[in-house]
């Protein structure tokens, strides 16, 4: 092999220094700088896919998490403010802030659109409350011992304040907040009672509730029983102002069910009655106890009710919308006799037994043929055959149309408070006071 010395080749072929000399870009520099870029190109693939995660994970953590997993975080961040227990959905546990009273789902993040009660001091009616009184449980057997019933006035309006003793103890903080979130969550209705506001801050919990001036409907109703009762005018209990009463409760009961929420404890005693005669179904209870899951709906209240019971219920089947039609139809019984017992001849014992027989509620003496007719149509022994909400609600506005409303229903006897109890069935652990 020779070389020939050129312009393009002017090394000798022994002058290995003059040949490196000449070659030195392709040899060396072009493989080093395509290593680097290897290197570079390595290096920047690694920043990109370990650094800025660690980056995003410090700086932008919030997008992660959403709806109710990032309430909890954050009422869990306030957790010093809640005095021991963790405030339910629906309720805002911080001070000052206003509570969400017309959420309809609790589960929704949704603004105030009622003003709520600030936080009151421990001791006193400071702030909001004035004029705060005792008031006193129209009927009761054995009374509440976690909760007082007051009478105050807020915002130039009265109220009633449902507070928890300071005595009791987390569990029962839990049920009396959770209590209040199940009534927040329903939302609004005209024939419901107003939640005014909720103080969750301390101690003492308070529910604010709107005043129904004459309470409950059972303790009107006996009142309106004698002639003589000072308040002629209210305590003039027609058929017409019977249909009228009982078409409101209704309305609300349709739209409890509208909520998915069955009642469970349809009865004049969970009927507010207002100083203009509206009619508000409360009592809702049982309704929490069984959406919450908290024991059996009330021990006491399953075994003392169980002439306001449909069959269905009393054979341990269960409640349902069915139920509380059965239960609404006792509700007119109870409006027609002035709060006579249902089934007044019959141990509660003996009641299933007496229904599966075809037996039924007996007309009263005062009770017009269209009125015993919707109570008949409302406690039929197969719950298919009941009226549907629609169908009783057109029913009731019906009877309102042609009832009398003249002719006023009395009862010369007052109520015998002792008779009444064996009558209705009721136990020693009865109190059956609404507010």
């Amino acid at each position: 092999m020779s070389f020939n010395l050129t312009d393009d080749n002017r090394c000798a072929a022994n002058d290995t220094l003059c040949i490196v000399t000449q070659y030195q870009q392709a040899v060396i520099i072009v493989p080093t700088l395509l290593l680097l870029s290897t290197f570079v190109t390595l290096l920047a693939l690694l920043l990109t896919k370990y650094c800025p995660e660690r980056k995003q994970a410090r700086t932008a953590p919030q997008p992660r998490y959403q709806g109710s997993q990032h309430r909890r975080t954050h009422r869990q961040s306030r957790r010093d403010h809640l005095q021991g227990i963790d405030a339910p959905p629906g309720i805002n546990p911080l001070e000052h802030e206003e509570l969400p009273m017309s959420v309809q789902q609790v589960h929704q993040n949704v603004k105030p659109t009622l003003a709520a009660v600030p936080a009151v001091a421990t001791r006193g009616p400071h702030g909001a409350f004035s004029h705060v009184t005792a008031l006193p449980m129209s009927f009761s057997v054995n009374p509440d011992e976690k909760v007082n019933i007051c009478r105050a006035r807020m915002d130039n309006r009265d109220v009633v304040l449902r507070r928890l003793k300071e005595t009791a103890n987390i569990s029962e903080k839990q049920q009396f907040l959770g209590f209040a979130s199940f009534v927040s969550g329903l939302g609004t209705h005209p024939f419901l009672p107003a939640l005014l506001g909720v103080v969750s801050v301390q101690t003492p919990l308070v529910m604010v509730m709107e005043e129904m001036q004459h309470r409950d409907l059972l303790s009107f109703l006996w009142r309106c029983r004698q002639v003589n009762t000072g308040a002629a005018e209210q305590c003039e209990i027609t058929e017409k102002r019977i249909f009228n009463m009982a078409g409101k409760v209704a309305s609300a009961l349709d739209y409890l069910h509208i909520q998915r929420c069955v009642h469970g404890n349809v009865a004049a005693r969970s009927v507010l009655i207002g100083g203009d005669m509206t009619a508000k179904l409360w009592g809702l209870s049982s309704a929490y106890h069984r959406r919450a899951q908290i024991g059996s709906q009330g021990d006491g209240e399953n075994v003392e009710m169980k002439k306001w019971k449909a069959p269905e219920v009393l054979s341990r089947r269960g409640d349902s919308e069915s139920s509380d039609v059965w239960s609404f139809g006792i509700l007119l019984y109870e409006m027609v006799t002035l709060g006579d017992p249902p089934f007044a001849e019959l141990l509660s014992t003996e009641l299933l037994q007496h229904l599966q027989r075809g037996k039924h509620l007996k007309k009263p003496a005062t009770c017009s043929n269209s009125l015993y007719s919707i109570i008949r149509s409302c406690c039929q022994w197969n719950p298919q055959q009941r009226l549907s909400m629609n169908e009783l609600i057109r029913k009731l506005q019906a009877g309102e149309d042609s009832a009398n409303g003249r002719t006023v229903l009395r009862v010369p006897e007052p109520i015998n408070i002792e008779r009444y109890l064996r009558e209705a069935g009721y136990g020693e652990t009865l109190n059956y006071a609404i507010l």
